[in-house]
């Protein structure tokens, strides 16, 4: 048995530092890692289940190929060299719109994304389609506009807020800020600090709450319309911050004229003077919000996203102290694709353009299953499974059976790898150098590179091999000195000589990764390691100020320096430091001002009239509403695939409350069937009055086939593609009309 070794969790976007003792390629224990200077020791039940995900006894070990009805095991040499010739023969024959990627590296592994996206490109197509685009495109796009840059988003300042709200997030399970459960009790002991929750359920952070306010599930929008009327009408909106930092308001002020603040909250099912008194809160204190999947995949997802800029915009808390800011990073999740640019492709089905470089998987079913002589026909999976993590199971069944090629590089067999045409093993985040882009921290903030603490039992690659490999066989790698791979040696050296092939060849910088890959690569023995370093070379010089404040002097030299103490130390090095008296000058608006008259959403905004909301809201055919998926200590999306972690446990029920169960003769515990218009499925009941009266719940993740047997309810088989925000396409799983009844 070896020592214990740190390393951190894959299974949320906070990536806890965790300390883990390994037997071969297996985890055998686990503890949180006291010294990461993130999680200080934070350990949930998800990172201390870590080794089901790790010792998963169905990873996939070889190359396979699809031989009629079964899978074949061939080399790394034939799947790679047919792959290269059949993507090849799609784009000659169909052309580069033919061609997808679907990607991104999941929460714990982003630099799979870094190769896949620029082999994509290579390939001459922007059809990427990433998990990111399944929540937040809507709200990416109101970035864009609002702050210059689809990239650069608002985090709360929880350490120096009185007043944190919680708008459709649950942080205690879902951890919508690092540690939630240990800071927010912290700061509960605060004196004069109050916590707030706005959500249809009695969450776990509602429990905790000093304001819960309960509203109808749907209607967000129209209690972000009340409290912006409330602001306008008691004098709350910050003048003065307004008039420095604010585009726009004037020219949006009078689409609130016509609201009824007492009408909307009757429809809300709010107390009117509950909503008065909350929005006055809100305006005078130190008040930070956080939004999470009740807004951005519920109705209306877009535009209230929008309407919450205009109400932290007209309250002064952005980029203001305890309120929302900008963080930094080493690199952003993704680029700036506004719409209007001509070079910003738009799906060829459903007209829905790139946001922040991404469309949304929500359509990917309808790009695939037309006539249309650019549809998508082959496609590259990684570390993705849309058969269980996107809307409409079947849809996406029946469109992956058109597809002409289907690839799959995965750590286990996956339902889709089930339906792949190859399937080639990727090493996990524990047998590999391998770290994440989401930097949480304020105003210091960290990277930390997850390094290999286990061998994989197999032939596994890192993602990026394979992109390289690939690569190669289509001689998509501009040609580079041969010094280059004799130089690695030393770094110093090699950063010259690198530096000045580029400038002499400015066109080869798209492929620098790769280049790396095969020269710094090789000699470090990862490609993700190298492209660590291409990004250190250049970070002190883009941002010298946040590298002076996080205690470095800043040099030529401080990338290397940088990147030897992340070699150095494991579980994240401190690299730059946010300068928290000016947050708002990384404002990237022409006139660096935060803008919030959008002329397209004048529209929407004005028809979201409690009028209008009262009859979409009533639905016949199916009267109540089920949220499909929800975070909870049982749940990690599809990555723990054995179902043995949550043994003793009822992880996947229908929660319903005691009212609708007495109605519809239902016990918990006895069988039930959901419908909706995508299917239906039968689950266990468990009666709660958690849940919201009219709505129930089931978790996502489940359905995942182990073992022959699928175990849970895959909640997407009930999630039609269709339903969807009408600009970003993201599917709006927390508003899914539905009917139950006793099975």
């Amino acid at each position: 048995m070896s020592e214990w070794q740190k390393t951190s969790c894959v299974l949320c976007f906070n990536n806890c530092g965790l300390e883990v003792i390994t037997e071969g390629s297996k985890i055998v224990k686990v503890r949180g890692e006291k010294e990461n200077p993130r999680s200080q020791g934070y350990l949930c039940r998800k990172g201390a289940n870590i080794p089901y995900f790790q010792n998963n006894p169905e990873r996939l070990r070889f190359p396979l190929k699809r031989v009629g009805d079964r899978f074949e095991r061939i080399s790394w040499d034939q799947a790679l060299d047919e792959i290269a010739d059949k993507l090849k023969e799609t784009s000659q024959a169909h052309g580069p719109r033919s061609l997808a990627y679907m990607g991104g590296g999941g929460q714990g592994c982003h630099f799979e994304a870094a190769f896949g996206l620029r082999f994509l490109n290579g390939l001459g197509s922007r059809n990427h389609y990433s998990p990111l685009a399944q929540e937040l495109t809507g709200f990416f796009w109101v970035s864009g506009k609002a702050y210059g840059r689809q990239n650069m988003h608002l985090f709360p300042d929880t350490k120096d807020s009185d007043f944190l709200v919680f708008w459709g997030a649950n942080p205690m399970v879902s951890h919508d800020i690092p540690n939630a459960p240990v800071v927010l009790r912290n700061k509960k002991k605060e004196p004069g600090f109050l916590l707030a929750v706005v959500d249809p359920r009695v969450s776990e952070t509602a429990k905790l709450a000093d304001i819960h306010l309960r509203l109808r599930p749907g209607t967000d929008a129209l209690l972000f319309k009340a409290m912006i009327k409330i602001l306008l009408t008691e004098g709350l909106v910050a003048k003065d911050y307004v008039a420095a930092h604010v585009n726009g308001f004037e020219a949006i002020r009078n689409w609130f004229d016509d609201v009824d603040v007492e009408e909307n909250c009757r429809i809300c099912g709010l107390e009117t003077n509950a909503v008065r008194e909350f929005t006055r809160l809100f305006a005078t204190r130190k008040t930070a919000l956080r939004s999470d999947l009740g807004i951005l995949m519920g109705r209306h997802s877009t535009l209230s996203s929008y309407l919450e800029l205009i109400l932290i915009a007209l309250t002064g808390r952005i980029g203001a102290k305890g309120g929302n800011v900008f963080l930094g990073h080493l690199m952003p999740m993704g680029s700036d694709t506004p719409e209007d640019d001509p070079r910003t492709w738009k799906t060829v089905a459903t007209n829905i353009p790139l946001i922040m470089g991404v469309f949304p998987p929500n359509v990917m079913p309808e790009e695939i299953n037309n006539d249309n002589p650019d549809r998508i026909r082959a496609l590259i999976v990684s570390g993705s499974n849309p058969l269980r993590s996107y809307a409409d199971t079947k849809a996406y069944e029946k469109a992956f059976k058109k597809l002409d090629l289907l690839i799959t590089i995965e750590v286990a067999m996956s339902e889709t790898a089930v339906l792949s045409h190859y399937v080639l093993p990727a090493r996990t985040g524990y047998e590999k150098w391998d770290g994440t882009f989401f930097q949480w921290g304020y105003p210091d903030y960290y990277f930390d590179m997850r390094r290999p603490v286990v061998q994989p039992d197999g032939e596994q690659l890192e993602e990026a091999h394979i992109y390289v490999k690939l690569a190669e066989r289509l001689g998509m790698i501009p040609e580079y000195p041969s010094k280059l791979r004799e130089l690695a040696k030393d770094r110093l050296s090699f950063g010259l000589a690198l530096m000045q092939y580029i400038r002499a060849n400015p066109k080869v910088e798209p492929w620098l990764p790769y280049i790396l890959a095969k020269t710094l690569g090789e000699e470090l023995g990862s490609p993700n390691l190298s492209a660590l370093w291409g990004l250190l070379a250049r970070f002190p010089m883009m941002h010298p100020e946040d590298v002076a404040r996080a205690g470095y002097k800043v040099t030529p030299l401080t990338g290397e320096e940088i990147f030897r103490e992340i070699l150095k130390k494991p579980g994240g090095v401190k690299i730059g430091s946010i300068d928290p008296e000016n947050n708002l000058a990384l404002l990237k608006t022409p006139d660096k001002n935060i803008h919030i008259h959008f002329p397209e959403m004048e529209t929407w905004v004005r028809e979201v009239t409690p009028a209008a909301e009262k009859i979409q809201l009533e639905n016949r055919d199916y009267p109540m509403i089920l949220i499909a998926g929800n975070h909870m200590e049982m749940v990690a999306n599809t990555i723990m695939r054995d179902p043995a972690w949550n043994e003793g446990k009822r992880p996947c029920t229908l929660r319903i409350h005691s009212k609708d169960a007495v109605e519809l003769k239902i016990n918990d515990r006895d069988l039930v069937v959901v419908e909706t218009e995508a299917g239906s499925a039968q689950i266990e009941a468990e009666v709660t009055d958690s849940s919201y009266p009219g709505q129930v719940i089931i978790p996502h993740g489940f359905g995942l086939v182990h073992g022959g047997e699928p175990h849970g309810v895959n909640v997407n088989e009930l999630a039609p593609a269709k339903h969807r925000d009408r600009f970003a396409g993201t599917p709006l799983h927390r508003y899914i009309p539905c009917r139950v009844r006793k099975a």
